[in-house]
């Protein structure tokens, strides 16, 4: 296992190298810069500043000095928030889209992976259809949708819920809910689908010709291998929900990373836009190998060879 982890880990450096070469360069490519927004700048003013920040060098230079600053662990400074580095501004934003995220995950989890085991118990019965209308709506309304018609039920006629910010437990519930509502239609599906096929398994066959009460073959035999599929769906998840919903984080007033994300690229801040980037895809990377990783908790049967072709 130990082999495997670290030839993972190199193949994740070289990917998050290769993200770092095309945002970088692909960057450059925008129309504009982040000092051309301003109103009524001198040209002088506008010189001094891209001498700041290095931006009158050739676009080689640059790359190498940013090269060099990233492994001494310097994301660099903020080009549109002065006094600001990129470090405090993922630092500042990322708590709260990791609280809201951490919420959304369990909430995607539980209920996503109960839905889809009621759906497959009672497959073809009225549960069944309910359970997948529920997930086809969940897959097909748009987070904003169910975010808006959540803070006009909860918020604002019932008032039984804070509808902006992250104060308190309550003010996590409809935000965690909006978030959670694509994840939770993909899980129960996921776990509808793979559950219908190990129950026509031959060992599962086995256990019932032996007499294994019903609810430990569902629990100790067949859910657990029917949870592969929800594993392999976790990592980029986690990730994902993690950084934040711009959407769900600009309903909701959270300052979160998912807003922070949006508006580097508004401003054209070419150093946030890296460091939020690489934040993102060596989250999204970590993520992916510790699914790899558990693949083998959940199923021995599993090799870490299989899983690495």
């Amino acid at each position: 296992m130990f082999k495997y982890i670290v030839k993972r880990l190199c193949l994740s450096l070289v990917t998050i190298f290769i993200v770092i070469t095309a945002t970088f360069f692909l960057m450059r490519l925008m129309p504009g810069g982040p000092f051309d927004g301003e109103k009524n700048l001198p040209p002088e003013i506008k010189a001094s500043l891209e001498a700041k920040y290095g931006l009158d060098k050739s676009l080689g230079q640059q790359y190498v000095k940013y090269l060099k600053d990233l492994l001494h662990g310097d994301l660099g400074p903020s080009m549109k928030y002065k006094g600001r580095t990129v470090q405090e501004i993922i630092g500042y934003s990322f708590p709260s889209s990791a609280k809201l995220g951490g919420v959304a995950i369990v909430i995607s989890l539980v209920f996503g992976i109960l839905l889809g085991i009621l759906a497959a118990l009672k497959y073809g019965r009225w549960p069944d259809s309910l359970c997948m209308v529920l997930a086809t709506l969940g897959v097909t309304v748009p987070g904003f949708v169910i975010a808006t018609l959540l803070m006009y039920v909860f918020g604002v006629k019932l008032r039984v819920v804070q509808i902006t910010g992250l104060n308190d437990w309550k003010s996590f519930i409809l935000p965690s809910i909006a978030l959670a509502g694509y994840s939770i239609a993909f899980i129960s599906r996921l776990t509808r689908s793979k559950l219908l096929e190990v129950l026509k398994s031959d060992y599962i066959r086995t256990a019932k010709a032996k007499g294994v009460n019903g609810r430990n073959i569902i629990f100790k035999h067949a859910l657990r291998n029917s949870l592969i599929p929800v594993i392999t769906y976790l990592g980029p998840l986690i990730a994902g929900i993690l950084t934040g919903s711009f959407v769900i984080e600009k309903i909701f007033a959270i300052p979160g990373l998912g807003r922070e994300f949006v508006q580097t690229i508004s401003n054209r801040d070419y150093t946030s836009i890296l460091g939020v980037t690489i934040f993102y895809s060596t989250l999204l990377i970590m993520c992916n190998l510790i699914v790899d990783i558990m693949y083998v908790i959940i199923d021995p049967r599993i090799k870490l060879e299989n899983v690495e072709s």
